[in-house]
């Protein structure tokens, strides 16, 4: 049998609807003693330049909007489909506003209606993820377009 992949119970694990888990972190914040993630997706302005896992890097600034919808749907697809069986991680900065969003759009994915999205990242995650109005809008409309 092969050994669980997945995230075990711990500090910013997410369990999505459809029972996938990911964890969401800060870039700033120290990792914990859980394992490193086997696919980690960087939501920062800049590349991470990150060594020991594989990545996807989504130009995303600070309190803003991806720079490509296109790219962080597809890296969040791409995320979603592989936390299946492995352990992925979302990370932005700080690990709230970028990573609650990208949570959310999860969500999205994982059967939650987009206008709930906010509402269930912030229950389940960070009560501050998705931290503009810009953001919250950018869930509803691209989490709606994916259904």
């Amino acid at each position: 049998m092969e050994p669980d992949r997945t995230w075990p119970d711990g500090d910013g694990i997410v369990e999505l609807p459809d029972g996938r888990r990911v964890r969401g972190t800060g870039l700033r914040r120290p990792r914990g003693p859980a394992p490193a993630p086997e696919l980690a997706v960087y939501l920062r302005g800049r590349d991470p330049r990150v060594t020991g896992w594989e990545y996807r890097w989504v130009r995303w600034p600070d309190f803003r909007l991806p720079a490509s919808t296109d790219d962080a749907v597809a890296a969040l697809r791409e995320a979603h489909g592989r936390a299946a069986a492995e352990r992925v991680e979302i990370a932005c900065g700080g690990g709230v506003g970028r990573t609650g969003t990208a949570l959310a759009l999860l969500a999205v994915l994982s059967g939650v209606a987009p206008a709930d999205a906010v509402g269930w990242v912030r229950a389940h995650y960070h009560p501050r993820a998705v931290e503009t109005r810009g953001q919250r809008r950018w869930v509803e409309e691209t989490g709606a377009a994916l259904r």
